[in-house]
């Protein structure tokens, strides 16, 4: 009872911490009518424009107070009074904070021996931006608008329609919008009734009128429960067949994680209930998808959707993938939150969609339906919430002046000659740049492997070189960049078909491409809305423009043109390590094979590690991060939250935890520091799931045996490794090669990094592990058995066992050819 108890108080607080979180540097707070100084409203100052402090808001126009003669006891005390204005009339506030603001105006009709409200019509316009037109309300009605401000004053203007006495409003709201309430990213997706385009402009200037706050799954929330007071309305007279859904509910607060969504996007309660499948039969093929039908107007065609996410359904990462369709269009394929939550159950998370209706189109379809990534037992799909806005047409207020059209006209002419020399100065560049291009080029050389060789090179990592090192030649766009122009992109991938898109992530779609030298690409195009997705995007050009490495995928070039963000990667034919372990058709892979991708990736991740002072830490090593190319050969990737290593000073770098579930190294997470060794605990839960070919977590199988490398380290201290190796390898492995490779695995996750390897370890054990398989001879063996006198020497034994000295390189720095 009393833990209970303690969990509703730790609830409410959060509840009321939500509710008292945002304070806007701009709010006004204005009981239109009313003489009273303050008037407290869910935790709020109202003013009230007749008194001293508020009459100064009043600008210009006629207009008298009115106060409602049959108060109803139950109405709230903002439409006991209102203001009504015989003549065009205004209120202008100080703005300090330039940007977004939200406008709430509230309007309830009351009739008095002289004015019935009812009877109002008016239009209402904000810094000439005309919000209502031809406005009149027979009940309580709440409008609320996004607007961006970029002058210091702000002026509401209410303007009476001829024919029509009057205009009025009860209350107004005029408040600064969070920071990045709205982001503007490149290319977010216009959802046409026909497919997907791109949507070029900023949506944060835009106009944006609230029409649908839907808290799905959920009951109604009030401004008291929502850091910007707002009202959240339930999803179910909206669905379309409700015994398609059944609500989920969590009892803990939202895990909000940097980057994702917070509780300005949304209120906890909004993240804490969902509708997902109402699956009777889990094991039954019959799919569905949940739908709802939100009304707008017709003719009223551009809407911005958002919508809401927060996995509370799964018991564990990765397995939850769904798709979203507005319209009857697939807005998103497999989504997948545990990589878009920032690897983290339960984090909100939010999508923005423009949306385009047809003219006679009276509903926003929105759908969530299972994506066939997932299995039979775990097809699902869930929403939390939804937002829909209108997007307001610019309707300036006309102008009288003449003097300012005549500005206009002389402004329109000077910037007609600037544009008309800069393409002048444009072409003369060019003229100058093509001479420059037929002077004799400069003989290429190998770049010294060690430290980073500086990637100046379009073209295939198929060329000849050596480990770590990169025989430059210039590509169609010479050595000076890595730049792309999208039109070669968009002609590469067919204008990005989405028959050509071979993975996804948090980043976005990665398409296959083929550029116009024949060479096969992999675009990976910056996701719709995706806040992450600018910094993966600096560091994948950070990192790779600098390295060139046979086992580390090669950046080919990237693009930033027309809001874009795309990389460009050499084109791996045989895909991602775990799809050819399990959960595809791919024929098994041999021991054999296993063991040379892992040396492959081991090589990768070691001259990550030491090819410079500080080195690079991954921060992401699992399976689908580790590629094949056409002859197996495997390449690190995936370097979206890669880090720098410590300083020759230091011994980790403190930074916020990011990684996997199922591979991230429990160290790093309790303590938030990071070194090599957190990548040596990954790839040693990589070693695992490549022998038993199962998932890092499979939360499916029975609770021991959910996270794969907490259940191969029980099975090794019981002598039942064996038992778990997968059946495909039966009879493959040689004792003494199997006793290796497990070795090594387990002391990858030793609890505490200095207990583990380093990844130069870890690599000659890989490859003495590949020497007992095939019988073989070790590189460096020679050497090993010349130091074999030597106390602190490599003792090996017949069997393969060995003590792993983590204070020696071994075969990399032991034999001649380096790596």
């Amino acid at each position: 009872m009393e833990a209970k108890f303690l969990h509703f108080l730790s609830l409410a607080f959060s509840i009321f911490l939500s509710s008292t979180a945002f304070t806007p540097q701009d709010n006004y707070l204005i009981n239109c009518g009313s003489d009273t100084n303050t008037v407290v409203v869910d935790n709020r100052h109202f003013v009230g424009d007749s008194s001293d402090h508020g009459s100064a808001y009043l600008s210009k126009g006629k207009s008298i107070s009115l106060t409602n003669p049959y108060p109803n006891s139950s109405s709230p005390v903002l439409y006991t009074t209102a203001r009504v204005f015989t003549s065009a009339s205004s209120y202008v506030f100080d703005i300090k904070n330039l940007g977004t603001h939200l406008v709430r105006f509230h309007f309830s009709p009351f009739s008095s021996r002289n004015y019935d409200l009812k009877n109002g019509e008016f239009g209402v316009a904000a810094n000439g931006i005309s919000l209502l037109s031809g406005f009149s309300a027979n009940s309580t009605v709440l409008k609320e608008y996004f607007l961006m401000v970029d002058k210091d004053k702000l002026e509401i203007l209410f303007i009476p329609i001829s024919g029509s006495r009057f205009a009025y409003v009860n209350a107004i709201e005029v408040f600064s919008a969070p920071k990045d309430f709205f982001i503007d990213v490149g290319g977010m997706a216009l959802i046409n009734p026909d497919g997907i385009q791109e949507f070029k402009q900023n949506v944060s200037s835009q106009v944006l009128e609230t029409i649908h706050r839907i808290n799905v799954g959920g009951s109604m929330l009030t401004p008291f429960n929502d850091t910007l007071w707002r009202t959240w309305i339930p999803d179910q007279d909206f669905l379309v067949l409700k015994s398609a859904a059944k609500v989920a509910r969590t009892s803990d607060p939202p895990n909000y994680q940097q980057g994702g969504a917070t509780r300005e996007i949304a209120p906890d309660n909004v993240y804490m209930t969902a509708q997902e499948m109402n699956i009777v039969n889990r094991s039954s093929a019959f799919l569905f998808n949940i739908t709802w039908d939100f009304p707008v107007k017709p003719g009223d065609s551009m809407h911005l959707v958002r919508l809401h996410f927060c996995d509370i359904v799964s018991v564990a990462l990765n397995a939850l993938y769904f798709n979203v369709y507005i319209n009857e269009v697939t807005a998103y394929k497999d989504v997948d939150l545990s990589v878009l939550a920032f690897h983290q159950l339960a984090s909100p998370y939010y999508m923005d969609f423009v949306v385009r209706n047809s003219k006679d189109s009276g509903v926003v379809r929105i759908g969530v339906g299972p994506s066939d990534l997932s299995s039979t037992l775990r097809k699902n799909a869930i929403l939390n919430g939804v937002e829909i806005m209108r997007m307001v047409n610019f309707m300036a207020l006309p102008r009288k002046s003449k003097r300012k059209n005549v500005w206009i006209l002389i402004a329109l002419v000077v910037g007609g000659i600037l544009v008309m020399s800069l393409v002048v100065l444009v072409i003369l560049t060019v003229i100058k740049c093509r001479k420059r291009k037929l002077k004799p080029k400069p003989k290429s050389r190998r770049a010294e492997s060690a430290g980073w060789a500086s990637l100046r090179v379009y073209g295939s990592s198929k060329a000849t070189m050596s480990e770590g090192t990169i025989l430059a030649s210039p590509g169609p766009y010479g050595y000076y960049g890595l730049k792309i122009p999208f039109a070669d992109l968009q002609l590469a991938t067919n204008n990005f078909d989405k028959n050509l898109i071979i993975g996804s992530g948090g980043f976005g779609m990665v398409y296959k491409g083929v550029l116009r030298d024949n060479i096969k690409v992999a675009a990976k195009r910056g996701m719709p809305g995706s806040r992450q997705g600018l910094p993966e995007f600096q560091a994948e050009i950070t990192v790779l423009s600098k390295i060139r490495h046979r086992h580390i995928v090669s950046l080919i070039g990237y693009c930033e043109e027309q809001s874009e963000m795309i990389l460009v990667y050499e084109y791996m034919d045989k895909g991602t390590l775990r799809q050819h372990l399990y959960g595809s058709n791919s024929s098994p892979l041999s021991w054999k094979q296993r063991l040379e991708i892992c040396i492959g990736a081991a090589r990768g991740l070691h001259y990550l590690h030491t090819g410079s002072a500080q080195g690079i830490i991954h921060r992401d090593i699992k399976s689908t991060n580790i590629l094949l190319d056409e002859n197996y050969v495997a390449k690190v990737a995936d370097f979206g939250l890669s880090k720098s290593g410590p300083c020759l000073d230091e011994t980790h770098v403190s930074t916020g935890v990011k990684g996997s579930f199922g591979y991230l190294d429990p160290e790093y997470f309790r303590r938030q520091q990071l070194t090599d060794k957190s990548d040596v605990y990954s790839f040693g839960v990589v070693l695992f799931e490549v022998l038993c070919a199962r998932p890092a977590v499979d939360p499916l199988l029975n609770r021991e045996q959910v996270n794969l490398a907490e259940w191969a380290m029980e099975c090794q201290k019981k002598g039942m490794i064996e038992q778990i190796i997968d059946p495909h390898l039966t009879d493959q492995i040689k004792p003494s090669s199997l006793k290796k490779f497990v070795e090594t695995a387990e002391k990858c996750l030793a609890e505490y990094g200095v207990d583990r390897p380093t990844m130069g370890d870890v690599l000659w054990n890989l490859e003495y592990a590949y020497q007992l398989q095939t019988n073989e001879r070790h590189k460096g063996q020679q050497t090993t058995d010349a130091i074999s006198n030597d106390p602190g020497a490599l003792i090996v034994s017949d069997d393969g066992s060995s003590d792993i000295s983590s204070t020696r390189v071994f075969s990399q720095l032991l034999t001649n050819e380096g790596r």
